[in-house]
């Protein structure tokens, strides 16, 4: 492809209307050199050449919603895909949904549901869906339908170079398995085909209990998960400690695939848990499941760390329990895993922790000006980290080398590098990767 500056996409610059904007993300400002929003895939490409051309960081948009940050760039250009945001069935038969790498899960939403289908996808209708679907994708269908990226047929991926390639199980199979996992480090993915799933409904809501002691909560929904069939999700929500008035625990939940009679039956055991306050669990369209999202409040900065478990044995519910005891404006959320998630093979995909019964999520919310509360936060946080198995870097608010290294064991991360080597040589994408250049470099 011949690099043609007059083609570039549609852009803003330090100083337009707009720009500020157009900076920042969820979680983070930026002063990029310029922010430029294609709406075709020649000027994806051209954007890419010219960042590359110019030495510039270049950060890849989708949603926004990344927790570290990297739809934005100090001094580099950030390519803001929110144009490309088409949802088109391709194949009503197989179902094969291509859906653009600028579109959230609140468009895909918009046009599946009136087919009665759906993508196992986030939580959330703003997020996007290229950050979600290459970091793995959890959601609220992961034991019934797995990640995000288990329903990925194929990719479209501008490279480094300005070429276009079409990554699936047959074409480039290396750049497809990376892709599945691996993160932004190897291209930007103009457009995903999914196979979506029939979900005509879910029911879904929540169960909050008074005072019944959330260790004991936790017991026994570690007992009815390991019996629970693939079509329930749950995750139990543990507030902050320091909260007064809050429930000692709430069971968040999700069921597809059932009538309502089956879906009582399956629910059943959760209600069992404890003194049970609240139980309000509704059928309705999954989109609606959804959160909207949104900013945080003003004034405060959000610190999330999450450890994929293997076991949710005696030691993990200890450490969780001391972690709250330390950190005591922290909620912890628990995820149940399993089900299809748990039958793809470790080496099928980047995402390797494929058996991990559980994900433990803590975030806490802190004013901006308090000073040493995240090292405050980590040191509460070392305690369960010692019990990992492994991390999802989608809802990692830290990027180390020891996060890296639980999120890719050495083989996966040594054929991550060898894929990086060979579709981005030059190390364009290093504003979004979590591969070290020095690794790549050994590699060549």
């Amino acid at each position: 492809m011949v690099f043609n500056p007059t083609t570039l996409p549609d852009s803003l610059r330090p100083g337009d209307e707009g720009y500020d904007e157009a900076s920042r993300v969820l979680f983070a400002t930026g002063r990029p050199a310029v922010v430029m929003r294609p709406e075709t895939r020649g000027e994806v490409a051209d954007a890419v050449l010219h960042a590359r051309r110019a030495g510039m960081p270049l950060a890849v948009r989708g949603g926004g919603h990344g927790l570290l940050g990297h739809g934005t760039a100090d001094g580099g250009l950030v390519l803001d895909l929110a144009r490309l945001d088409h949802v088109v069935v391709l194949d009503k038969g197989r179902r094969i949904v291509r859906v653009g790498g600028g579109a959230t899960w609140g468009r895909v939403d918009r046009v599946l549901r009136p087919l009665g289908w759906a993508i196992s996808s986030g939580d959330t209708a703003g997020v996007g869906v290229g950050g979600l679907t290459l970091g793995g994708g959890f959601g609220w269908m992961v034991r019934r339908h797995g990640l995000a990226i288990d329903n990925l047929v194929a990719a479209r991926v501008v490279l480094a170079d300005g070429s276009m390639v079409t990554a699936s199980a047959a074409r480039h199979p290396e750049l497809f398995w990376a892709l599945r996992g691996g993160g932004g480090n190897f291209g930007v993915v103009v457009d995903f085909d999914f196979r979506a799933a029939v979900v005509p409904s879910a029911h879904f809501g929540e169960i909050v209990y008074g005072a019944t002691d959330p260790a004991t909560v936790l017991r026994g929904w570690r007992h009815a998960m390991r019996r629970a069939p693939v079509e329930l999700t749950s995750a139990v929500v543990l507030p902050p400690t320091g909260m007064q008035d809050a429930p000692s625990a709430t069971v968040m939940l999700c069921v597809t695939g059932c009538g309502e009679t089956q879906a009582d039956s399956v629910i059943d055991p959760l209600l069992g848990l404890g003194e049970v306050t609240r139980a309000t669990i509704e059928e309705r369209s999954y989109g609606d499941i959804l959160e909207p999202g949104g900013p945080l409040p003003a004034g405060l900065r959000l610190f999330a760390r999450n450890m994929l478990v293997r076991r949710l044995d005696a030691s993990v519910l200890a450490a969780v329990d001391q972690f709250r005891r330390r950190s005591a404006m922290s909620s912890v959320i628990i995820r149940s895993l399993g089900g299809r998630f748990g039958r793809i093979p470790s080496a099928a995909t980047a995402f390797p922790h494929r058996d991990a019964e559980a994900m433990v999520l803590a975030m806490a919310m802190v004013p901006e000006s308090a000073a040493g509360a995240e090292a405050e936060f980590d040191a509460a946080w070392a305690g369960l980290a010692a019990h990992r198995h492994g991390v999802y870097l989608n809802f990692q608010g830290r990027a180390r080398a020891d996060d890296l290294a639980a999120a890719y064991p050495p083989a996966t991360y040594a054929r991550l590098v060898e894929v990086k080597r060979r579709y981005d040589p030059d190390n364009v994408f290093r504003h979004n990767h979590n591969i070290a250049p020095e690794d790549v470099r050994r590699a060549q």
